[in-house]
Formats: C-alpha cells, sequence, structure tokens
C-alpha cells in the first residue's frame, strides 16, 4: 500500500497486517460501545430479534424495498441475506446512494468477497471469492447482458464503469449455485435490479452534484481537460393511473468527469529471467567479458535475475461523459397478472490524451554496470548502460477516443394463475457495441526523438523508478517524428434471451420451481493497426525540417514529486510535450504518408465472430421441515446444451514452394472466413439446507457445480498460419470452439447470528474444485488446400537415387536437373558453389502439408478455499458500522522462481471493508474503508511468462448528507481521501513494473424529491 513520499516496502507481509490489526481494533472499540449502550437500552435491543420471515421465500420477494433510511436499507439487506434459499448477499438503493461510490462496482466491493479492478481510478471490474471477472456473470433485472470492451475485445468480464449507480434499486450477488439462476458464474452471479412504477408508485426526483478532481490538475497542459469541476445530473419520474393497473416510469442520469493517471513505469517488462551463464536478449555480460567487473554481487548459481527493457514516464489525461436512462412501462388488468416493457440505454464516452517520454535499453552492448542483492530471485538495485553512438530519448503522444453503448429492450409477464401455481415469461434484445469516437481510432503513438542519449541509468531504490540520463543536447540534436502506430477496432455484441418459469406450491411448506431459457449470443470484432516503423526518424537528417515550437519543455518532477524517488536531484526530469495533431500533420507533410498515420477499417488484419446457442431447462425443489429445528432444503438440476460456431477470416495456404535447401515459402490464397464448430453440454446440480438453531440463529449448507465459460479468443475460429514451412511442416494457431467451460464443485457453510433488525454476525467457509481450465497441446493434421514436395514423388525418386533423406542439396540436385519442365518443377540454373537452384512446388498426389497445430484443451485443474467474517451492527443512538474480512487461498499460485509459462488463478487476493455510520432526521454520515491484498494480475506479462502482482491497496471514501427538509437533501462526499496510489511489481518488489498516481475527487450535490 502506497501513499504519498513514501519508500518501497521491502516486507509486503507488514501491510496485511497492519489493516488486520486496524480492522480488529476498530471492531474492538465498537465492540465496548455496543456493550455501553445495550447496558442501557437492554429493552430495545437485546430483547429485539429480527423478525423470521418465511424460510421459503425467494430473493425476488425483496426486489423492491421502501427505503426510508439506512437503518431500513440495512434491515432490506439482511432480509435478503437470511430468507435467500442458498448464499445470497446484496446491497439496496439507499446504500447505494449513501456509499461515496462512482459506480455500481465501487458499490459491490462493500459485500464480502468482493473486490475490484480499477481503471483510471475508478472500480471497473468485479472479483468475487477470487474468482476473476471472465468467470463471474452480470444479469440486469435477471437477463443475461452483453459486453463489449475494446481494452478486452475478448474476454466476457462485465465492465461496471459503463453503469451509473443511480438508477439501481437493488443488487443480488449469489454465490452459491441456484438451479434457477443463469449459469456462468464461478466466483458468483450478480443480478442488477432496476425499480418498477408500479412499485415505486407516484414519486419524482431530480438530483445535481459537482464534481472537482484533483488528479486532474495534475497533468500538462496539452493533456488536462478545460475545467476539473464537471456536472453529474440525475432524475426519476415514476407515476400510476387507473387505480394501479398502469405504471410508468422513467430514470436519467448524465455525468461527466476529467481525470489524470500518471504512470512510471517499465512499460514493456523484464527482459527473462536468467541465470549467470545463459545468453540473450536482456542477458548480463558474462564473466569472461571486459563490463563483467563492472557488476556489483553479480547473480550466482541458480539465482534468477531480469533486466529492464525500458523506463517510461506518462501523462494520462481522460475526459469521461456517462449517459444512462431507463424507461419502464407496465399494465396489471388484474391484481394476478403483469405485464413489464422496458428500455435500457447506456453511453460511455472516453477521450484519452497523453505525453510519454521514455527511454530504452540495448542490453549485450555497452553495458557498463548494474548492481544486485539477495539470492533465490533478484532484480538490480541500479542498471547503467553506456554506448559509443548515440541513442534515441522519446518524447511521445497519443490522442484517441472510444464510445460503448448498451441498448436493451425487454419485456416480461407475470400470471398468478392460482394462488398455488405463477407462470413468468421473459424476453430481451440487448446489443452492446463499442468503437473509436476519434478520427485518431481508439488507440496510438506517436513517436518522436531526440538522438543525443548516451548513458542512461536506472536507479530501483526508491518507491518509484528514477531514470538518469547524461549527454542530452535538444539544440544540438533537435526533436523529429520517429515510428508510429495507429489501431481502430470495433467490438459488437447481440443477445438475444426468452426465458419461462413456473413456481407451484405443492403442499403447506413445498414448492416446485421449474422453467427453461434459450439465449443467442453472437460477438463479433474487427482490429487493424497501421504502423510506421521509422524508429531512427522518419527521413534521414530531416529533424530541422520539423517545427520545433510544437514541443513544449515541461518538468517531470511537477507530475510525480508526491513519489518516492522523485527528490533525487540526479532524476532526469526535461518532459516535452507534444501537440498531437499538428505534429501528425506536419509528419504527413514531410513522409508523404498520410495512410501510416490515419487508422482504418477497410481491411481489418483481424475479424471473428462467435454465435453461441444455449437451451436450457432446470427444476427445483424446495421444502420445510417442521421439525423441532425448523429446516428447510432445496434441490435443483439444471441441464444446458450449448453449441458454438465461430468464423475468422483469415489467408489459407495453397502451396509450398521449396526454393533453397531451407528455405520452403508458403503461398497464400485471398482471404476468406473459415468456420470452426463446437458443442458441449452441462449437467448442474445444487443443494441448498439450513437451519434455525433458534429464532435468531441459522445455519446454512450448500453445495452446487457451476460453470465459467471460456473467452471469446480461446473459441475463436479462423486460424493464422506459419508463413514458411520446414520439411515437417508449419505451425498453425487456432482457437478450439469446443472447449468446455470450467467447471466448480462448490462447498458453502456458514453460520449467521441475527441479534437485532439491523445489525448481524456471520461466519463463512467455502471449497472450490475447478476443472476444465485451458491448456495449450499440439496436434498433427493434413492441409486439405495446400501438398508439399516433401514425400512427393520427385522426393521418393531422389532417395531412390541415393541421396539420403538428410541431405537436402542433393535431393533438390536431382529433381531439379532429372524433371525440370515437369509440373511443380523450375531449373534456373546452378550457383557458385555447382548446385542447382530453382523452384519446387508441392503438386497433385503429393502429400498433404502438415499442419503442428497449437490449441487449447481442458486440461488444468486447480482448488481454491477460504472464509468470510461479517459483523453489522447499529446502535440506538444512530451509529453503527459494518466490517467484513475474506481470506482466499488456492495450491496454483505462480512460481516466481520457476521459468516458462505456467497456470495461475490471477486475481486471488484477501480484502477487507470497514464502514463507520451515523445517521438521525437530519444528518447521515458514512466513512468507508475498502481494502484489497496484494494479487496476481497477469502470468504473461509482456507476452512473456513472468507475473503481474497488484501491491495492496486500500482506499477510504467519505460521503455527508444533510436533510433540509422532507423534500430538499444535501451531499458531499470525497473519494480516496488518503490519497493512495497504485503499484504493480514483477517477481520481487524490485522489479517495479508500474506507479500509478490518482488523486482526490470531491462531490457536492443536492437532490429534491418532488
Amino acid at each position: 500500500m502506497h501513499t504519498q513520499k513514501k519508500g518501497n516496502s521491502l516486507y509486503p507481509g507488514t501491510t496485511r497486517r497492519l489493516i488486520t490489526l486496524a480492522v480488529a481494533s476498530a471492531c474492538a472499540t465498537l465492540v465496548g460501545q455496543v456493550h455501553a449502550q445495550e447496558a442501557n437500552n437492554a429493552a430495545a435491543n437485546a430483547t429485539d430479534p429480527a423478525t423470521t420471515a418465511n424460510a421459503n421465500a425467494s430473493p425476488s420477494a425483496a426486489n423492491t424495498v421502501v427505503v426510508t433510511g439506512i437503518r431500513a436499507s440495512l434491515q432490506s439487506t439482511l432480509n435478503l441475506k437470511r430468507n435467500s434459499d442458498g448464499f445470497v448477499d446484496g446491497i439496496a438503493a439507499d446504500d447505494i446512494g449513501k456509499f461515496p461510490d462512482t459506480n455500481l462496482a465501487e458499490a459491490l466491493q462493500r459485500i464480502s468477497g468482493v473486490s475490484i479492478d480499477r481503471n483510471r481510478g475508478e472500480g471497473a471490474l468485479v472479483t468475487v471469492r477470487g474468482v476473476g471477472p471472465d468467470l463471474n456473470l452480470v444479469l440486469l433485472n435477471g437477463r443475461q447482458m452483453p459486453t463489449a470492451n475494446l481494452g478486452d475485445q475478448s474476454g466476457r468480464a462485465f465492465d461496471f464503469s459503463n453503469l451509473a449507480a443511480e438508477a439501481v434499486s437493488q443488487i443480488q450477488v449469489y454465490k452459491s449455485v441456484r438451479a434457477d439462476v443463469t449459469p456462468g458464474g464461478i466466483g458468483a452471479t450478480l443480478n442488477v435490479m432496476t425499480g418498477r412504477p408500479l412499485d415505486l408508485g407516484k414519486q419524482s426526483s431530480f438530483g445535481a452534484k459537482v464534481m472537482y478532481d484533483r488528479s486532474n490538475d495534475n497533468l500538462p497542459a496539452q493533456n488536462k481537460a478545460n475545467r476539473s469541476y464537471t456536472p453529474e445530473l440525475s432524475g426519476l419520474y415514476s407515476t400510476t393511473w387507473n387505480d394501479g393497473m398502469f405504471g410508468l416510469s422513467a430514470s436519467a442520469s448524465y455525468q461527466e468527469r476529467n481525470m489524470g493517471v500518471n504512470t512510471a513505469a517499465v512499460i514493456n517488462g523484464w527482459l527473462g529471467p536468467y541465470r549467470m551463464g545463459q545468453t540473450g536478449d536482456g542477458s548480463l555480460p558474462q564473466p569472461n567479458h571486459p563490463n563483467f567487473v563492472n557488476i556489483k554481487n553479480p547473480p550466482t548459481g541458480n539465482t534468477l535475475y531480469s533486466l529492464p527493457q525500458n523506463l517510461s514516464y506518462k501523462m494520462n489525461g481522460y475526459q469521461r461523459q456517462r449517459t444512462n436512462g431507463q424507461l419502464t412501462f407496465q399494465f396489471r388488468p388484474i391484481k394476478e397478472l403483469t405485464t413489464t416493457l422496458d428500455y435500457t440505454y447506456a453511453q460511455n464516452k472516453i477521450q484519452h490524451r497523453y505525453s510519454e517520454l521514455s527511454a530504452w535499453f540495448g542490453h549485450n552492448v555497452d553495458i557498463q554496470g548494474a548492481s544486485f542483492t539477495g539470492s533465490g530471485i533478484v532484480s538490480p538495485l541500479y542498471y547503467e548502460e553506456r554506448h559509443t553512438t548515440n541513442q534515441d530519448l522519446s518524447m511521445n503522444a497519443g490522442d484517441s477516443a472510444t464510445k460503448s453503448t448498451l441498448n436493451s429492450i425487454g419485456f416480461n409477464t407475470q400470471w398468478r394463475a392460482t394462488p398455488d401455481f405463477t407462470l413468468t415469461f421473459d424476453a430481451h434484445h440487448s446489443v452492446a457495441e463499442a468503437k473509436s469516437d476519434s478520427p485518431y481510432g481508439i488507440n496510438n503513438d506517436l513517436a518522436t526523438a531526440s538522438f543525443s542519449r548516451r548513458t542512461t541509468r536506472a536507479d530501483f531504490t526508491n518507491e518509484m523508478p528514477v531514470l538518469i540520463v547524461d549527454g542530452i543536447d535538444f539544440q544540438r540534436y533537435p526533436h523529429q517524428v520517429a515510428g508510429s502506430w495507429f489501431q481502430d477496432g470495433r467490438n459488437k455484441m447481440k443477445l438475444d434471451q426468452a426465458q419461462i418459469g413456473g413456481k407451484l406450491k405443492l403442499f403447506e411448506s413445498s414448492g416446485l420451481n421449474f422453467g427453461a431459457a434459450l439465449t443467442k449470443n453472437e460477438n463479433h470484432s474487427i482490429f487493424q493497426q497501421v504502423q510506421r516503423d521509422t524508429w531512427t526518424g522518419t527521413v534521414p537528417n530531416t529533424s530541422a525540417a520539423y517545427n520545433q515550437g510544437l514541443w513544449h519543455a515541461d518538468n517531470l518532477r511537477n507530475y510525480f514529486g508526491k513519489l518516492g524517488g522523485a527528490d533525487n536531484p540526479a532524476f532526469f526530469t526535461q518532459m516535452h510535450g507534444i501537440d498531437f495533431a499538428a505534429l501528425r500533420d506536419q509528419a504527413i507533410a514531410i513522409t508523404g504518408d498520410r495512410a501510416g498515420y490515419t487508422p482504418s477499417l477497410a481491411n481489418p488484419a483481424y475479424n471473428r465472430t462467435t454465435i453461441e446457442k444455449t437451451k436450457s431447462l432446470y427444476v427445483q425443489f424446495n421444502t420445510d421441515w417442521d421439525t423441532a429445528l425448523p429446516m428447510h432444503t432445496g434441490i435443483g438440476f439444471r441441464y444446458e446444451q450449448t453449441r458454438v460456431e465461430s468464423t475468422g477470416l483469415t489467408k489459407v495456404p495453397t502451396g509450398v514452394r521449396w526454393i533453397s535447401a531451407n528455405e520452403l515459402p508458403i503461398d497464400f490464397g485471398s482471404q476468406v472466413f473459415e468456420t470452426l464448430e463446437g458443442k458441449y453440454n452441462n449437467f448442474l446440480p445444487s443443494v441448498d439446507w439450513d437451519m434455525d438453531l433458534r429464532s435468531d440463529l441459522k445455519l446454512r449448507a450448500s453445495y452446487g457445480v457451476s460453470i465459467g465459460r471460456p473467452r471469446y479468443d480461446q473459441i475463436a475460429g479462423g486460424s493464422t498460419y506459419g508463413t514458411t514451412a520446414t520439411v515437417t511442416g508449419t505451425t498453425v494457431s487456432r482457437g478450439n470452439p469446443a472447449l468446455e467451460p470450467v467447471k466448480s464443485k462448490n462447498l458453502d457453510l456458514s453460520a449467521e447470528w441475527y441479534y437485532n433488525k439491523q445489525s448481524m454476525f456471520s461466519l463463512g467457509a467455502f471449497h472450490k474444485k475447478l476443472t476444465d481450465y485451458t491448456g495449450s497441446t499440439v496436434i498433427t493434421e493434413g492441409s486439405p488446400s495446400a501438398t508439399t514436395p516433401v514425400g512427393g514423388a520427385y522426393w521418393n525418386a531422389a532417395l531412390a537415387s541415393g541421396c539420403a533423406s538428410s541431405n537436402r542439396t542433393c535431393i533438390r540436385n536431382y529433381i531439379l536437373r532429372t524433371f525440370d519442365g515437369r509440373p511443380g518443377v523450375t531449373f534456373t540454373g546452378n550457383n557458385s558453389a555447382g548446385d542447382a537452384e530453382g523452384t519446387i512446388r508441392g503438386i497433385a498426389g503429393d502429400p498433404a502439408l502438415p499442419y503442428q497445430v497449437s490449441t487449447l484443451v481442458n486440461s488444468q485443474g486447480a482448488t481454491l478455499k477460504g472464509a468470510e467474517v461479517n459483523w453489522q451492527h447499529m446502535f440506538a443512538n444512530g451509529f453503527g458500522f459494518q466490517a467484513n474480512y475474506t481470506y482466499v487461498k488456492s495450491d496454483l499460485t505462480f512460481d516466481d522462481q520457476g521459468v516458462g509459462n505456467q497456470f495461475a488463478l490471477v486475481g486471488l487476493s484477501d480484502s477487507a471493508n470497514i464502514v463507520g455510520i451515523y445517521e438521525n432526521p437530519t444528518w447521515s454520515v458514512r466513512a468507508a474503508y475498502n481494502w484489497r491484498d496484494k494479487f496476481l494480475s497477469s502470468t504473461s506479462n509482456n507476452n512473456r511468462p513472468n507475473p503481474s502482482y497488484v501491491e495492496p491497496y486500500g482506499q477510504l471514501d467519505i460521503s455527508i448528507g444533510y436533510n433540509v427538509s422532507k423534500n430538499l437533501s444535501l451531499s458531499l462526499e470525497a473519494i480516496n481521501v488518503n490519497d493512495e496510489t497504485q503499484r504493480v511489481h514483477g517477481r520481487t518488489e524490485m522489479q517495479v513494473l508500474s506507479i500509478s498516481t490518482g488523486g482526490r475527487r470531491y462531490m457536492v450535490g443536492a437532490r429534491y424529491k418532488f
């Protein structure tokens, strides 16, 4: 965990122990208050247990809650947890509104077991009980929602940053398996509920906030927005007429945010790991090299080391406009029949402008020195290179924008045919799309350089890496445009779903739930990148042609001054910002290459469409047992059948040309769409049990099998073929649409004590046995479209003449000289060595070109277990608290001392929350601290078999509300009060990958209820 001016901690366990102690101490302090308060209010508290509700009640019974304050909100979420079948947690409308949360992800992190990944300083993706975002499923009003994310076009994770919190009435988190809940979430299934007019009645409100984001002030002029103060508007209107026969509601919100994220990084990762004696790109000089004497405490024996690829300082400015809206119409002609038609719209527009200073290391040449400490796994305390020729110091810039939209229209009808029988039908058509919102594409990088760098030193002994450079002379070696790349892409997902369900009361205390569903999910992604690899300059000796006034002198210390290491006097801080648009125009004028600086999807390199069709049936039997200790059981079964069809644009091999002894280039035809298919079935049982030991004490157990579907790139159609062949064939990589989902056998246990209406204490444990994670394999198959001369009639004739199969020169000489002019053989003469030259092609009758196909199979397994403790208490005097801690452990972790590709669970971490609450009729106050321990975020940093660990992160948020009248309320919110930063490292804490600073945010608002 990092705050201002703090050195790099070498004791990663300290942070965890401190936060654990802090939570425990805070809770212990509040325990004293509990006893003191209860001593004075025994009648009010100690003898006021929560009301026991019907154990057979479904969570849907709590979908709409009339919120009259924090107490009512806490009670509604406790009732949801207590009365649900299985393990269900939730958060209600008042919680969502009273927490200082800017979107739903930040509201969800208050629930035990739920942690979030942050993007641009805001919650985006959700991890539950150590299971990452791709393996959690998000529903909107019980419906599966499409996702579209240009940052990860192949993922299934729902990006919560697209949804504001204002229109949500409740969020349900299903942590155990239920037959009547759509499968797809191994960690959890999260159901986002919105209000309905026949439940809301007649009401309307309008709210306005002004946000001040300090991070926007901490940006260069060319990257920051014009203002740091931005508006947030929201409104709700609901009405009914004809005695509740008709209902109409509309909600809308519009939010702007201008923000900055500054990142110091080894942006292209660390090379290695190596052991001394091994050589390669990024290895140290060996003992026989003259520079070896400059390596202090060199690694020895089996000690692993890595060296940095580069250093980068990047200032990112973001401008976000988020628009959400929902329109709902309901018709209830009779009390037993309700129909609902609803439309949901969400749009998230993000503009990104950045400036960057970077320096790359050459490695293996001109290495001047390094210093190491420790053993086992080491990284340099400092690393230095001295070059004999000038190297580039890069000043880069980018300017891009994206737009994500969600459109969903749905219809629902619920008919209570008899007092004991209810039928429900629900259908929706939803489309999510993400695409460019800028003529410069979805992402880009315009690199410029001054070729005057000689000595470069990186100091890794501080919180951030410190760059030290000698020899820079911008006057003698002015800036010029170097290489560049521009990306464009579009991701669109359409989802159609129809569900029918029934509830039948069989006996006085038993019921049967049953249903079926059809789902069609179509995901389409296209992508293209144009790139100029002129990294040494667009045109030789043209730096003088560029207008140096387009570069603006600046100082890096202005943007990284609060990080440890920024006060180093040797820190190279001579940043030059760039006028991106003007410089791009000048580069086009100088090079004459407009296409090289303009993204386009006219001829995409990546074009994939995947269609999943799923049929499902379920049945669930629930019953209460009238025994000495009341019990409830639920037994369910769900059957799913899924068919996958995936199509990808590719160029298919048409033949092989043998042009020299070791060169067999492959000929390709025009681009075609290649389709692959697969199917799988799943049978998913579930069992829930709970027992009331007392009216306020419940034991609960659950067992079930859940699934998490593969990523879209893992099941993608279309193949990527090697461009050359060998005598054994060529390489091919492709997805596998027949991949089955990851399966998890889940066991959950808990004890829950509801000792008053708004208070409870629970202790739970969970165990997940995961199977069918994907692993890679290589299979051999023959090409249906290309033949190879290797092993053909001409080849065999050469062997019969006496040539050895390993003597390719002999074989070529024989074929070219013997069969010249025959089909596929063209002899062009002899070379200086006297060997024949020419081309030998594969022809009809020759063997099919062997493909060594690298693909994916279900092969990996893992075990995950953990525990949750949750305590919530409200005092009679308006004070209260919520505290929870989640412990997660798995046997499948990354081995930092291992070399090569590894499989490990990402996102696995402990987490904790502690919230202080105060409310009276006039004031409401919440102070919420959320903490997440270190977790593995990637096993392949920068496409190398190296890990990325996000270090512990804790954030304090505060909200204060003041009720001016029963209609008007004011609010003040502060986000990231402790100004936390986020740091990521590799195999050791010294191996920093990035450290990012954000800033505090403040919001002042008012809401009026009509």
